[in-house]
């Protein structure tokens, strides 16, 4: 098991019989995982940001049963168009986790991965840890698991999207 400062990474992936250039408006839509993450709202772009782009800013919904609901800023990290798009909570100055999903052709398939890693800056996991410090690698494990469930949900649902034309 993993502690919080070891940068635990959780990815997942899938083959998708379709293109990167059909996967790449569907990875790069701020929204899409909110159609199938259980704890993703959603997002709006934060003028002057109104699309995908380096350096791009939008706020992110999520709602846990834990917690509640709660906004965070983002900034796009990564966007390369048919290859990469990722996005670090808490903006450029102070990410606390980073967010990537990459296309890979795989000859008539494209691997789709999306990878997420915890662990840069203070963020919702904190006030836990600090209550419970014993229990450090139980609140992470549990985390990554509730992460890994949705992110591969999303993947999925994506690949549904883009197999479906």
């Amino acid at each position: 098991m993993a502690l919080y400062a070891d940068l635990p990474t959780v990815t997942v992936s899938t083959n998708v019989a379709a293109s990167a250039a059909v996967l790449w408006p569907l990875i790069s839509d701020i929204n899409m995982p909110a159609r199938f993450s259980g704890e993703f709202q959603g997002a709006k772009w934060l003028p002057p940001s109104d699309r995908p782009a380096l350096g791009a800013m939008f706020e992110g919904t999520n709602k846990h049963e834990a917690i509640g609901e709660w906004h965070v800023p983002c900034s796009v990290a990564v966007c390369e168009p048919e290859r990469e798009f990722g996005w670090d909570p808490g903006g450029p100055d102070a990410p606390f986790t980073k967010w990537r999903l990459r296309t890979d052709p795989n000859g008539d398939t494209t691997t789709l991965t999306f990878t997420a890693q915890m662990g840069f800056g203070p963020s919702g996991l904190t006030p836990a840890i600090e209550a419970r410090p014993d229990s450090e690698e139980q609140i992470v494990a549990r985390r990554l698991g509730e992460w890994s469930a949705n992110m591969t949900a999303t993947i999925e649902g994506i690949k549904a999207l883009a197999e479906a034309g």
